[in-house]
């Protein structure tokens, strides 16, 4: 029987790879387990989640004064000017480390992406390295209590008094908006004109008067999310992404984004830490218990190679050959495969009990509801996808209705 020839990987990316993997280990420890900081994502007291973004914000740091934030980035914008495959390498080896930069990963896949593409070369060199380095750190502003899956129907004003947009009105479900230093916002600059017509792309400084964030406490008891109120906040035109009312273009580049890094953000690797739960809690060896643990691990593979083949065509500049949209959906039911498999293995103490296994547990039976809700519903993914082959829209109000006139 002839052998498979052992695939090797260019000398210059082994090279890369022994360099990262070399630097990570002097900055980093390796994975544990369940205990690690860095795949804990429930902090029910607000002190320990805010203490988890500052620790999210040191290792931003770390990698960016270390080489490894932004590679594929311009020079000028702080990053290294290097190549997809680097990026791809660092990632895997980074992986292994008990490292994680949180939610900072998104706001700087959603905003740098936008700003990269629609921002001024002022606006790029004001906020993309301070982005890169986490001295500043970012919300998103975009849904509203009457406009979520419906997000072009958002009502929060904003009206132009000389140099500055005066904002009223409020936003819900925001990422950490309680610890951001800055926000980007979706506001309805223009009421006479079609939804999608009369939105401004603008940035905002989160301390600014008139501004008032309230947490919201989730089903784990953390309060990650939450409910942000404008009141007369004054906003300089000169932080307007893109054209006044023309916002709309710049909110799907940072949804397509915000897609696309939930469909890739591999992270962890869950389908291993159920395998290694099942063994500690002798079902290794059960059946039906290997045949739910291969799915996950058949499912995760799965993604991760779709995510590669995503991530390599963006990074290279090339168009995307996978939707995005198509990856999220597809994490979002892998979240729902870990979380009824992980409270499986562990039956009724994966709900009573509080050790590191349970609350793991639970952490994947609940936060499957933020990749099926969060960055956009399962159904409104499904829509989206359904549109861009060519399939009718649902029945709803004429598309050039002006906003003002729309039923509410």
């Amino acid at each position: 029987m002839t052998e498979m020839p052992v695939r090797t990987e260019p000398a210059e990316h082994a090279t890369y790879r022994a360099e990262a993997r070399a630097w990570l280990s002097q900055n980093a420890s390796l994975k544990t387990g369940v205990d690690d900081w860095s795949t804990q994502k429930t902090h029910v007291d607000p002190q320990a989640l805010v203490d988890y973004f500052e620790r999210c914000k040191a290792w931003q740091r770390t990698t960016f004064e270390g080489g490894y934030a932004g590679i594929t980035w311009d020079t000028a914008h702080g990053g290294q000017g290097g190549e997809a495959w680097q990026t791809r390498i660092y990632n895997e080896e980074a992986a292994a480390f008990d490292v994680t930069n949180g939610f900072l990963a998104a706001t700087t896949a959603m905003l740098g992406t936008a700003l990269r593409f629609h921002g001024t070369d002022d606006q790029k060199a004001r906020f993309l390295p301070p982005m890169l380095s986490a001295e500043q750190t970012w919300c998103q502003l975009f849904s509203e209590p009457g406009a979520g899956s419906d997000l072009a129907g958002l009502g929060c004003r904003a009206d132009r008094d000389g140099d500055i947009f005066r904002v009223n009105g409020q936003k819900v479900w925001n990422s950490m908006a309680q610890a951001a230093d800055w926000g980007f916002l979706l506001v309805r600059s223009n009421p006479d004109v079609p939804k999608h017509k009369g939105i401004t792309f603008i940035l905002v400084d989160m301390a600014s008067p008139g501004i008032e964030v309230r947490p919201l406490v989730q089903p784990t008891g953390q309060s990650h999310f939450n409910e942000v109120f404008f009141d007369d906040v004054e906003i300089p035109v000169e932080n307007v992404v893109g054209e006044i009312n023309g916002g709309w273009a710049i909110a799907k580049t940072v949804l397509m984004a915000e897609s696309q890094f939930i469909g890739t953000s591999g992270g962890r690797d869950t389908s291993q830490v159920l395998i290694e739960l099942a063994q500690a809690h002798g079902l290794g060896d059960d059946a039906i218990m290997r045949q739910e643990l291969m799915r996950c691990y058949i499912d995760e593979r799965i993604l991760r190679m779709l995510s590669q083949v995503l991530n390599n065509a963006v990074r290279s500049g090339k168009p995307p050959p996978i939707d995005g949209a198509l990856l999220k959906l597809k994490m979002a039911y892998n979240r729902v495969q870990f979380g009824n498999t992980a409270m499986a293995i562990l039956g009724p103490a994966g709900v009573v009990d509080l050790g590191a296994d349970s609350v793991f547990a639970q952490e994947e039976l609940l936060g499957r509801f933020s990749v099926s809700i969060g960055g956009g519903t399962n159904e409104v993914g499904k829509n989206n996808i359904g549109h861009r082959m060519g399939l009718p829209r649902e029945p709803g109000t004429p598309i050039d209705m002006p906003w003002k006139d729309i039923p509410r």
